[in-house]
């Protein structure tokens, strides 16, 4: 059945609602309510019937969406225990010496993202959760950590040689050319794409200049001198995607752990998911590492690692004598339930998403937007049309599967320049994703810096716009016009400290 324009309220309703009212929980129920109802018949009481027992029961019996829940509420635990045994306040402690002013704790930060780059939950778990303490006491706000985790996250993976990305990009590519009789080694055009993501470079290089020049424009400027003179890491009056149990959780006084064991269970996690990757995808029956990452299922394989990342951080804390078995238990179910906003939220979007795939939201998106465009234009539309529909239905995944059979079909009918097409297709979704309060990295952003979600995406748009704009000046139009990544990514670099040099204020105090 088609729905026309009616397709595109329940996601419409659920950001502008979201944005007006700073409730996301609501925002998203009255998002799939609406489109439940558009579905059956337009009955409010079959739709709120099968808001609750169709899309939120189906969201919940996904087995990756229930992974990855049980995902999240498993590290978090991990994260109270590490916290209650004082780990991450000796971390602070030490960092602290080390990284004594704002400017070198957010490169930091910048640079554990780039380091975690197998996939971008893991990402923005362990970097936000890692670096809050540290961010915290040099008085950077959680929006501005928020920020850094987000934009490190699926850039990072999504370009990465290696990750959970990786295979399920060639095989939309694989698809498309193989439909097409295009013979072309496949990982070698993945490779070639990479200088063409002007979005993800763009927003990665973007993190570190607002590190180094210590400025920034926009909310992120009011939330940083608010936090910088006045001390409040949080605006008046939000609501932390992270409860009090995890973010206030004291240590023992007399007893702790050493700053070093924090990192023995993050490194487990870390070390447990590239090796589970690897088994999962086949590597004991002779796949190559790159083709065992991309076969793996990372849902299942993140569950194993946060599990003995929570097992090996237990025992750290009952052998050293940090906790006893109460304590440790205490300490995850704490951390556990400090994810409990999360968690309904990201029910919530997976269900709207469900609502979104019924009314073909997506769909209608591509075909309004279809028309005569010039070739040289293709790589640009192919960057916009992806944004558009990311920013929509809050997935990239979602996103790439759709507008990839269609964008390089385009290309090579029209003579664009198929590899900057590609590329943009990959990055535009990354682009729509960091705008989406539906999003489900943004939402885990804000949830591991314990930011107000909304805030976050409020703060975050600016800079995003900014980078995305880049691309397109300075990177897709050009791209189309022939000329090659090589020259126009160092003029987009230049742009980008300039823009911030003018436009931003001065925000570190001490530094």
């Amino acid at each position: 059945m088609e729905y026309g324009i009616l397709a595109l309220l329940p996601p419409l309703l659920a950001i502008i609602l979201a944005w007006w009212s700073r409730e996301v929980l609501i925002s998203l129920f009255v998002g799939v309510f609406i489109g439940a109802t558009i579905i059956n018949g337009f009955n409010p009481l079959i739709g709120f019937m099968r808001t609750l027992d169709t899309y939120m029961v189906n969201s919940l019996t996904d087995s990756w969406n229930i992974a990855t829940l049980l995902f999240l509420l498993t590290l978090a635990g991990m994260v109270g225990i590490i916290s209650r045994s004082g780990a991450t306040q000796a971390v602070a402690d030490y960092l602290a010496k080390k990284a004594k002013t704002a400017r070198k704790a957010q490169v930091a930060t910048w640079f554990m993202g780039l380091l975690i780059f197998f996939d971008d939950y893991a990402n923005t778990l362990i970097v936000g959760t890692t670096m809050r303490s540290i961010t915290d006491k040099l008085k950077i706000s959680r929006e501005k950590l928020a920020y850094i985790v987000d934009c490190t996250a699926a850039p990072v993976t999504s370009m990465a040689l290696i990750s959970t990305w990786v295979g399920y990009e060639m095989g939309l590519i694989q698809d498309a050319f193989s439909k097409l009789g295009i013979e072309q080694n496949i990982y070698t055009t993945f490779l070639q794409t990479i200088p063409y993501r002007f979005y993800s470079v763009f927003a990665l290089l973007l993190v570190l200049i607002i590190a180094l020049l210590g400025k920034d424009y926009g909310p992120m400027y009011d939330a940083e001198i608010r936090a910088r003179k006045e001390g409040k890491l949080l605006r008046e009056g939000a609501t932390p995607m992270a409860s009090k149990e995890l973010t206030e959780m004291k240590s023992p006084d007399d007893k702790r752990l050493n700053w070093y064991d924090a990192f023995i269970p993050i490194i487990s996690v870390i070390a447990i998911t590239i090796i589970g990757l690897w088994y999962n995808g086949g590597g004991l029956e002779g796949a190559t590492i790159r083709e065992a990452f991309g076969d793996a299922d990372s849902s299942i394989v993140l569950l194993w690692s946060s599990f003995g990342g929570t097992m090996i951080a237990a025992l750290l804390a009952l052998v050293k004598g940090v906790l006893s078995v109460e304590e440790i238990t205490d300490a995850w179910l704490d951390g556990a339930k400090s994810l409990a906003i999360a968690s309904a939220i990201l029910t919530l979007a997976w269900s709207l998403g469900g609502v979104i795939e019924e009314l073909g939201t997506a769909n209608y998106i591509v075909n309004l937007t279809k028309g005569v465009v010039p070739p040289f234009l293709i790589p640009t539309m192919m960057f916009v049309l992806p944004c558009i529909v990311a920013f929509a239905t809050g997935t990239s995944w979602g996103t790439n599967a759709i507008i990839m059979p269609l964008a390089i079909p385009m290309a090579v009918k029209l003579g664009a320049p198929l590899t900057p097409t590609i590329g943009a297709v990959l990055t535009g979704c990354v682009f729509g994703d960091h705008c989406s309060p539906i999003s489900d990295t943004t939402i885990m952003s804000s949830t591991s810096s314990a930011a107000d979600h909304i805030d976050h995406v409020r703060t975050q748009i600016p800079y995003a716009i900014t980078a995305g704009l880049v691309a397109i000046i300075v990177g897709f139009i050009p791209a189309g016009l022939g000329v090659p990544a090589i020259i126009t990514l160092p003029i987009g670099l230049v742009i980008l400290y300039l823009t911030v040099n003018t436009l931003g204020k001065n925000v570190n105090i001490n530094s």
